[in-house]
């Protein structure tokens, strides 16, 4: 029994894990459901290379949907004491994190940033990954409802807190780590490897790491063409099905493998585990079941001198 189950809400009920702006329009306000903006913002560091900091500016000055509070996935979202940024929580610190906001066994989550989603998409792969599902992504998040020319605010929202704790029921099955990903570079274990990353950092002509390329085996579906650029909605039906030809289709009559979920395990990696949720997040909703995030990813394998890396050079 997953925690989602455990209790019952008149809160609106998701059919989906991805919801409209006309959906989210409909059911703002409702009793039980809970918007939150999980933006994260890239920025340049003073030597040129890339960092992120909290969204919360964004959201406090330029505006947020109605009554969505501010999830911080730099640090109340991600274990900082590892190495690598984004880290996956503890279920102690997701749950504390979660009832800080207000969230219950009986809440429905709808998540957005102000990006392609992918932001959006970690926070609901980590919710799903502690045992909860009534959770669901905003399609085209910020951009799509502000396009929409629906309401903002501004300013700050203090949760409304509740006298019951968020409860996480951890699903193992959902995460990867490196030696998992080494057997399956060895050959030990059959599942497919798939880089979320824009192609010039999977090919290893660009990227901020120290070692440039991908994990042998991979395949490269870019999160960031998952998506409309001008309105960040993603792709639906045979579009984003055949984004993911390369995967599913795989040894077989395509027309026919890519029908029906694939039963393989699919592992998803990027820099950092972000990209790799909007990734995960197609999947599940082409019905794919058996996906799995390399928590990691690159940043954690390069960081081993000895782990193969693929690039254009090594060709």
């Amino acid at each position: 029994m997953t925690t989602s189950s455990l209790t019952t809400s008149a809160s609106p009920v998701l059919a989906s894990p991805l919801v409209s702006t006309q959906w989210l329009c409909d059911h703002l306000g409702s009793d039980g459901l809970i918007v939150l903006d999980a933006t994260v913002l890239s920025v340049a560091a003073f030597d040129g290379s890339p960092t992120w900091l909290s969204g919360l500016d964004a959201y406090l000055i330029d505006g947020h949907i109605p009554g969505a509070l501010f999830a911080d996935l730099l640090e109340a979202f991600s274990d900082t004491d590892k190495p690598y940024g984004f880290a996956r929580p503890s279920a102690a610190q997701f749950e504390a994190a979660a009832t800080a906001l207000g969230i219950t066994n009986s809440s429905t989550v709808v998540i957005y940033d102000n990006a392609l989603g992918q932001w959006a998409a970690r926070l609901w792969w980590l919710f799903r990954a502690f045992g909860y599902d009534r959770v669901a992504v905003l399609d085209g998040g910020l951009t799509k409802w502000n396009l929409d020319e629906r309401p903002v605010e501004t300013g700050y929202i203090e949760p409304e807190l509740s006298d019951e704790p968020f409860a996480a029921g951890e699903r193992p099955e959902l995460w990867v780590d490196k030696p998992y990903v080494e057997s399956v570079v060895d050959g030990r274990t059959d599942a497919r490897l798939v880089c979320a990353l824009p192609a010039a950092e999977f090919a290893g002509t660009a990227g901020p790491r120290s070692r440039l390329g991908h994990i042998p085996g991979s395949v490269n579906v870019t999160a960031g063409r998952l998506a409309d650029r001008a309105s960040h909605v993603l792709l639906k039906g045979d579009a984003l099905r055949e984004a993911f030809a390369a995967v599913l289709g795989e040894g077989t009559d395509a027309a026919v493998d890519l029908a029906q979920p694939s039963g393989r395990r699919i592992v998803l990696y990027c820099g950092a585990g972000i990209a790799a949720a909007a990734d995960a997040l197609a999947l599940v909703l082409l019905g794919e079941t058996n996906v799995a995030v390399y928590d990691g990813s690159l940043n954690e394998w390069v960081a081993d001198e000895s782990a193969p890396v693929v690039s254009a050079a090594s060709r």
